[in-house]
């Protein structure tokens, strides 16, 4: 069975960082597009980030282009989101997700797995 588990949320300050983690297990993990989704309370899952198997590709959504980061490490099985200059707006749930196609897709629909997500809090 396909396993994403996020971690690295928590409470910052705006203005501060965090980096969220996502390690995969029982995945051809090197095969697959992943991406960053969040979703904050009484609105739906919207795109953060994606990253193409090999890597040289990513895709930011324009309210965190320049401010998020995201990279994979497929030898570990990782994915990552350095996340700096944090704004209260970036409050959410923040998903991993893994596509199979490869698509690079900003939408939720496309993506094989998921995982249970990590909070993060951005206090002003």
């Amino acid at each position: 069975q396909v396993r994403l588990v996020e971690s690295g949320g928590g409470l910052v300050q705006a203005g501060g960082s965090l980096r969220l983690s996502c390690a995969a297990s029982r995945l051809a993990f090197s095969s697959y597009a992943m991406g960053w989704f969040r979703q904050a309370p009484g609105k739906e899952r919207e795109f953060v980030a994606v990253i193409r198997r090999g890597a040289a590709n990513t895709y930011y959504a324009d309210s965190v282009k320049g401010r998020f980061t995201i990279s994979r490490n497929n030898a570990k099985n990782t994915v990552s989101l350095q996340m700096n200059s944090l704004k209260p707006d970036d409050t959410a749930v923040y998903y991993c997700a893994a596509d199979r196609s490869s698509s690079a897709s900003q939408y939720p629909a496309d993506y094989d797995y998921w995982g249970q997500g990590t909070q993060v809090t951005v206090s002003s």
